[in-house]
């Protein structure tokens, strides 16, 4: 039997986004050439002709417009990608609130975050590979941050761009993106789907579900399911690409270091790179050894894999210190654990903060704010900010448990106001239910004592 909450669905969303990515992929191999040699452009699109161009964005742009179905396609990748990527933080945000990452499966926890990275990776560099000017600004990040690297900065630079900037940055990219990183992904989604097999998926509690009984759908009835939530994903995603423009490379025109921004942002799943970035306090350079140091650079990426080392370590530290290390195959409601949930909502304003400062420039301008002001704020967010949402989420999750326990312990209100002989005014107390008292007092009672 297959558990079917709905909120089992993330994890299939992100599968077949995965699966529509990958197809609409190889359908770009075809189109697609890797070259940064310069060439003139005489494809259909009229405002560039005559313009001095790289062989990829000029394939790119013959895709696009010369290619049946080819923007289509182009189109359904890249958002069959963003799909992807939020599906999959959704899910991993659904495993942490309900505790699915404990004992048997923090395996399970950790290919879901490797699934992430790995994801974010393939989108980067695809987002790389076009050459246009959009490309080229990042490439021009990229290659700053990689030489404010001490000792082994410019040797990185060199190594990723093969002595040739920033053309050479195609050439270590593209295998990178159409071979490595989908088959980690493909191996990963695998390796999760045998576990899943094994430790079968967890439920949540409720009538009849217990550690050893599973109460849900047969697995060919699931099986079916998944075929028909495949094809609606598709037809979303391809309706989405039909009338949604992304990634106009047209526009921005083909790479030139001349041209110091196209008036884009970063990715969106990257963009809390960037505002951490733009939040390093000024002033953060040091001259030692006759050279320049530059911790803002490094302390941003520092923090971040920091963030995602802590994120892949927590079913280990709790279990460790909650002493813990029983086998869980039911699900547990996020106000059951207060302290989880806390730390999880304090996880997520981190990002949220470090998110918003990736536009802080552009918030500032459609707001008519200050953007010092407004980095200020949230510089003091992000550290102020945490520690006030885990403090409120526990005591709303305590809240939540003695609601329960009141419920259980005095059935349900009901609104009916009656008058004892006495002349005393008392509300009637509906029954709750054998089975429905059962599970709220395991699941709520227990907890709130």
């Amino acid at each position: 039997m297959i558990p079917d909450h709905w909120s089992l669905l993330f994890g299939q969303v992100a599968v077949a986004s995965a699966v529509v990515c990958g197809l609409s992929g190889v359908f770009l191999l075809f189109f697609y050439e890797p070259s940064t040699t310069a060439v003139i452009y005489e494809g259909a699109y009229r405002p560039l002709r005559g313009m001095e161009v790289s062989k990829a964005f000029e394939s790119t742009l013959e895709v696009s417009f010369e290619t049946r179905g080819g923007l289509l396609v182009r189109q359904l990748h890249h958002w069959s990608a963003s799909a992807m990527i939020a599906a999959v933080m959704l899910h991993i945000l659904r495993v942490f609130f309900t505790g699915a990452f404990r004992k048997p499966r923090e395996l399970t926890w950790l290919l879901w975050i490797g699934v992430l990275l790995s994801s974010m990776a393939a989108g980067l560099l695809g987002h790389i590979l076009p050459d246009d000017a959009l490309s080229g600004t990042s490439l021009m990040v990229m290659d700053g941050l990689l030489r404010g690297i001490p000792v082994i900065g410019t040797w990185l630079s060199a190594l990723i761009f093969q002595g040739r900037f920033p053309g050479g940055a195609i050439a270590t990219f593209y295998p990178v993106h159409v071979m490595v990183l989908p088959g980690i992904i493909v191996v990963l989604l695998v390796a999760i789907g045998a576990l899943s097999l094994l430790h079968r998926p967890p439920q949540f509690p409720g009538p009849g579900r217990t550690e050893h009984n599973v109460v849900g759908r047969p697995m060919k009835v699931a099986l079916v399911t998944s075929v028909g939530l495949f094809m609606v994903v598709s037809g979303i995603l391809t309706v989405i690409a039909a009338t949604t423009t992304v990634n106009p490379i047209w526009v921005y025109g083909p790479a030139d270091p001349a041209v110091a921004s196209a008036g884009g942002g970063a990715l969106w799943y990257l963009a809390f790179l960037d505002g951490a970035q733009r939040l390093v306090p000024p002033g953060w350079e040091v001259v030692l050894f006759d050279r320049t140091w530059t911790p803002a650079l490094l302390v941003p990426i520092g923090a971040a894999g920091l963030f995602f080392l802590a994120a892949m370590s927590y079913p280990f530290v709790e279990g460790w210190f909650t002493g813990d290390q029983d086998a869980h195959h039911v699900l547990t409601r996020p106000r059951d654990a207060p302290a989880r949930t806390g730390i999880g909502v304090a996880g997520v304003v981190v990002y949220g903060v470090l998110w918003l400062a990736g536009g802080s420039d552009v918030i500032a301008m459609k707001l008519a704010l200050s953007n010092e002001g407004l980095t200020f704020a949230l510089r003091l967010t992000l550290v102020l900010g945490p520690l006030a949402a885990f403090s409120l989420t526990r005591r709303i999750c305590l809240g939540l448990q003695r609601r329960d326990r009141d419920v259980a312990l005095r059935g349900h209100e009901t609104g009916r106001i009656l008058r004892r002989p006495g002349g005393e005014y008392v509300e009637v107390h509906g029954h709750v239910g054998p089975l429905r008292s059962q599970d709220r007092r395991r699941e709520g009672i227990s907890h709130a004592q």
